[in-house]
């Protein structure tokens, strides 16, 4: 494994030009150029940072190190079996987030763990996670992150669902005795806002690729882990109460390093036979586009 200098590839790029549509967006290339970088604030344990950046054992409160601000190479695209590789170090809190704003679209990446944890979840889950429908100002929630709705990627818990800095949805939900946290139910009655525990929990073993997808069409989302439908998204709305339909994504660092490749979204026109299927089989309601009547 090799870190890859920013430098410019032809081959790989003509490689990435010849199997892929015109219309899907294909995330990473050698810059990381459809991205921006947005780091928090770093544990007070952290080294090797600039002369008077700011750092404390609460990470969530305090003066964020800011944009393109990754001095430490928390994002750092690598070359791994001849494929680019997204490798997220996690030792400071940040956001890699698109520049460009997304609608009605899949997006599928694959997803592993590595080794290393850091203050403040060293002792803690391996944790990271996939932001969608972000907008707003960078920082909104922990200083940190934008507005979103989350698919959660955390040991035993990938595709959880988590609104931050104020959005909602509606999710079918039933709450197990001894379980603190409501977990996500396709056939209950009962619907809430909040964080929700996704089900089934199909993870691969530790080290192992994992395959998201997440689909979005209008308010509506559905996360899907290793083929397996996960969490249902109904009536996404933003912090003033509007139906969120669209925005950017955000990759998180978390203190935990891990790794993402093959990230692409791709525009739909309708939801996926295999989303249609589920939803019926659980009597959803067909959801329509958010720009109809």
């Amino acid at each position: 494994m090799k870190t890859l200098p920013l430098s410019f590839y032809p081959s790989l790029l003509l490689l990435f030009a010849l199997i892929h549509t015109a219309t899907a967006d294909r995330l990473l290339d050698t810059t990381l150029s459809n991205f921006e970088i947005w780091m928090g604030i770093p544990h007070a344990s952290t080294e090797g940072l600039p002369p008077g950046t700011f750092q404390s054992t609460n990470v969530t409160q305090g003066i964020p190190m800011g944009l393109n601000a990754d001095v430490k190479n928390v994002f750092q695209l690598i070359e791994e079996n001849d494929e680019l590789v997204l490798h997220i170090s996690g030792e400071i809190y940040g956001g890699l987030t698109t520049i460009k704003s997304y609608q009605n679209y899949h997006l599928t990446l694959q997803f592993r763990w590595g080794e290393k944890k850091w203050p403040p979840r060293r002792y803690a889950l391996r944790d990271s996670g996939l932001l969608y429908h972000c907008h707003g100002p960078h920082g909104a929630f922990w200083n940190v992150w934008k507005a979103s709705l989350e698919f959660q990627v955390q040991e035993t818990d990938l595709g959880d669902f988590i609104p931050l800095a104020g959005t909602k949805a509606s999710i079918r939900h039933t709450h197990l005795e001894g379980i603190k946290r409501a977990r996500f139910d396709p056939d209950s009655t009962q619907r809430t806002n909040g964080y929700i525990s996704a089900w089934p929990e199909p993870d691969a073993p530790h080290g192992k690729w994992n395959q998201l997808d997440l689909y979005t069409w209008g308010d509506f989302s559905a996360h899907i882990v290793n083929g397996e439908v996960v969490m249902v998204v109904e009536k996404a709305k933003n912090k003033a109460g509007a139906p969120l339909t669209s925005g950017q994504i955000q990759l998180q660092s978390e203190a935990a390093e891990c790794y993402y490749k093959n990230i692409e979204i791709n525009p739909i026109t309708q939801l996926p036979d295999s989303v249609l299927t589920f939803l019926k089989k659980h009597n959803y309601t067909i959801p329509r586009e958010s720009n109809e009547p």
